[in-house]
């Protein structure tokens, strides 16, 4: 039987504002990691995408910061994130939970301001969310102050390290209290990096894994279909945007160019697409998704910042119009659908040359991958 989030000891406020979000059953991860949370435990976790692993962290986390009050102290809670779209969306999710409240958050990643950032400091938010980088250029001017930091949590940490920024997170925990308790999660607890961060940061972890990245997404149709070269890939996948029934779908490219490309001649298609990259300002991000929330466009095309930390209500579709480079961001990708019990589609296009990248996705998820053929 699933447990009642209410069930849970979490402080009134918290509570009251779950029961107006109308958030009644725990999910498996916060099932688990609330109570570790709560009796002050270090923990490592991994569970699939859309598992609802942002509320397990915040819940027990925001409890403790009402139940002990501290005016006077710097930043308590510190969310390491990899991108900016997680940054956001843990930002948005955090500022639900404490609405009826006096907590603070606050969010630091690249695209703000330093004087922007500034302002936010000199506001001394309970809470801070931030990527690696543009955090530890702030710590190197002496701002902001994490001597009182009583939460640490790495969101993504795997996702972290394939970004290159273990150096920046170890160089940025150096400065943090040392009594504090660590939360990790991880899409897998397996990555060969992990060991490098966990040894030095967690403290006896208690370890729970409830799937792993190389999970089979059982609610998610799976297929790839042949194709000769990027012009007929472009053909195939207007034809299946004009043809397939969908709410909205993701089409994946492995570079800015390939997506910049691609989006304005869908666009001649009479197709209503958005593009989303590194490149772009967050200004121009956040009108890009707000557009595809509110169904001003039903098509995003985008690079792999897309892949992780972003949650889209509605897509039915995932698209890879290129094939990933690397095995597990195809599940990451594919991730997408599918969410929260919804069921999905995945459709891959391979050339030939896509041949070695495909064989090694199957190996990886230990399984085939149907082949589909559209007639003519």
């Amino acid at each position: 039987m699933t447990p009642l989030l209410a069930s849970f000891p979490l402080h009134t406020l918290l509570l009251q504002t779950l029961e107006k979000l109308g958030m009644k059953e725990a999910t498996p991860i916060q099932e688990q990691a609330i109570p570790v949370i709560l009796a002050n435990r270090d923990l490592m976790a991994s569970a699939e995408t859309g598992s609802g692993k942002t509320f397990a962290f915040l819940l027990p986390t925001l409890d403790r910061l009402l139940n002990k009050p501290a005016p006077e102290s710097g930043t308590r809670v510190l969310i390491m994130v990899p991108t900016r779209e997680l940054g956001h969306q843990i930002l948005k999710q955090g500022e639900k939970l404490i609405s009826e409240t006096r907590l603070q958050i606050g969010l630091i990643t690249g695209g703000e301001s330093f004087k922007y950032h500034r302002a936010l400091f000199r506001k001394n938010p309970e809470i801070l969310v931030a990527t690696p980088g543009r955090l530890l250029e702030h710590l190197e001017q002496d701002t902001p102050d994490f001597r009182d930091l009583e939460v640490l949590i790495l969101d993504e940490a795997d996702r972290m390290l394939d970004m290159g920024f273990s150096e920046d997170v170890l160089k940025i925990t150096e400065q943090c209290n040392k009594k504090r308790q660590t939360l990790l999660f991880s899409a897998t607890l397996g990555h060969r990096g992990l060991r490098t961060i966990t040894d030095s940061l967690l403290k006896e972890p208690e370890i729970i894994s409830l799937s792993t990245v190389r999970d089979r997404h059982s609610n998610i149709t799976q297929q790839v279909i042949p194709a000769d070269d990027k012009l007929h890939k472009q053909r195939i996948l207007a034809w299946l945007l004009k043809n397939e029934t969908y709410d909205k779908a993701l089409v994946f490219t492995n570079t800015k160019l390939q997506a910049d490309a691609l989006g304005p001649e869908l666009r001649k298609e009479h197709l209503r697409v958005g593009v989303l990259h590194g490149d772009m300002t967050q200004d121009e991000r956040n009108q890009i998704m707000g557009f595809l929330r509110q169904g001003t466009i039903k098509v995003l095309v985008a690079t792999d910042v897309a892949a992780r930390g972003l949650y889209i209500q509605g897509i039915s579709h995932v698209i890879n119009f290129d094939l990933p480079q690397c095995a597990e961001d195809y599940v990451h990708r594919i991730g997408r659908t599918g969410r929260a019990g919804a069921t999905g589609i995945a459709i891959s296009f391979a050339s030939r040359a896509d041949v070695p990248k495909l064989q090694r996705i199957e190996k990886y998820i230990g399984s085939k991958v149907p082949m589909l053929v559209i007639p003519g």
